[in-house]
């Protein structure tokens, strides 16, 4: 045996830190809110270019929303959904668990 650690060990050891599953759970929200602005986008056949300008925003800011590095603020949303032509909604779900 190597005596090496394996990542699902790893990964184990790390989301068993504290806060961990919380940071987990934000990362998995951005990341899904970026997949949907991206295919949202792709449907309509626009670059990234002309959306980042009708939502008043760079293309490199943009690039990293839709790739789940960044967390949106509501008002970002917002310029996003405008430019859409589509409606934001946002809502508490109590039937659903939080983590």
């Amino acid at each position: 045996m190597t005596g090496r650690t394996g990542w699902d060990d790893v990964r184990q050891r790390r989301l068993a830190e504290p806060g961990a599953l919380d940071a987990y759970d934000a990362t998995r929200r951005a990341f899904e809110l970026g997949e949907t602005v991206r295919g949202m986008r792709e449907r309509k056949g626009w670059t990234q270019t002309r959306l980042a300008e009708l939502a008043g925003m760079t293309q490199s800011a943009l690039a990293r929303f839709e790739a789940g590095g960044t967390v949106p603020t509501l008002a970002l949303l917002e310029r996003i959904a405008q430019a859409f032509d589509a409606e934001l909604i946002v809502r508490f779900d109590e039937s659903s668990p939080a983590a």
